[in-house]
C-alpha cells in the first residue's frame, strides 16, 4: 500500500533520485524551461514550486528572514547562481501570484523507449 508516501521513487536509490530532482530543479530556474519525462517533471514540479514561495517570502518579510531563506534554498539546491536567479529575477515576477509557477505541456512520446515527454516550464505573465 502506498497511503501518505509522497514522492515517486523513479526506479532510483535516495542519493540518486535526491541528485536528479536537485539538477532538474536547477536547470528550470536557469534556462526556465526543460524537456523531460512526464514522471520526472510531475516529481519536480512541486519542489521547484516551494522554492519559488521560499524565495517569494524571504523577499516580503525582510531582511533576516531574506538570507534565512537564501540559506536554506542554497541547501536544497548547492549551486549560488540558480538561488541568486531565485531570488533576484525568478520569485519578483510572481509576487502577485498566489501559487502555480509552473506548467507541463505535453510534446509526444519519445523514439528510443515511448516514454512520455513533456516540457516543464515557468509560467510568464504574458
Amino acid at each position: 500500500m502506498r497511503h501518505r508516501v509522497a514522492t515517486k521513487k523513479l526506479n532510483r536509490d535516495s542519493g540518486h533520485r535526491k541528485a536528479l530532482f536537485r539538477n532538474l530543479t536547477i536547470q528550470l530556474f536557469e534556462h526556465e524551461r526543460i524537456r523531460t519525462t512526464e514522471a520526472k517533471a510531475k516529481a519536480v514540479r512541486g519542489k521547484a514550486e516551494k522554492l519559488i514561495t521560499l524565495a517569494k517570502h524571504g523577499l516580503e518579510r525582510g531582511d533576516a528572514y531574506g538570507v534565512h531563506a537564501r540559506r536554506l534554498a542554497y541547501a536544497k539546491l548547492g549551486n549560488k547562481k540558480a538561488v541568486k536567479k531565485l531570488f533576484d529575477e525568478i520569485a519578483p515576477k510572481y509576487m502577485e501570484r498566489p501559487g502555480g509557477y509552473t506548467r507541463i505541456v505535453k510534446l509526444g512520446r519519445r523514439q528510443g523507449d515511448a516514454a512520455e515527454m513533456v516540457m516543464l516550464e515557468l509560467v510568464s505573465e504574458e
